[in-house]
């Protein structure tokens, strides 16, 4: 097994922490009123159930409609778990599209499992 380069390494995370905010850093960006919005990609069906506060929901059949996102706010984007690839597949996609946006680690399943706030719908 080669050993991981350090120099890539460094570069690696450097810009994953770019790009990427955990659940207790999103929840003290909304309570500090940060240039922020939320998007949660996932159905609609689940985004009813319980979503992040202030989450706009645009699942993927969506995507293409942007009235949502903002080009003056990182666009924070989030979708089921960890092992979900529907958040860095729409946020490739919005930023392909000159948007700025991060994505949040973990998904909504970590949120919740911070007991951090659920609005539901």
């Amino acid at each position: 097994m080669l050993l991981a380069s350090p120099k890539r390494a460094k570069k690696f995370f450097t810009e994953k922490m770019s790009f990427t905010t955990g659940p207790i850093e999103l929840n003290e960006m909304m309570k500090s009123n940060e240039n922020i919005n939320i998007i949660d990609v996932r159905k609609p069906e689940d985004f009813l159930k319980g979503h992040i506060p202030g989450a706009v929901n645009i699942p993927k059949d969506k995507w293409d409609n942007f009235e949502s996102l903002s080009y003056d706010k990182n666009n924070i984007v989030y979708c089921y778990s960890e092992v979900c690839h529907l958040a860095a597949a729409a946020a490739k996609h919005f930023a392909e599209n000159q948007y700025p946006v991060m994505e949040l680690e973990g998904g909504f399943e970590q949120w919740k499992q911070r007991d951090l706030p659920v609005e539901i719908s």
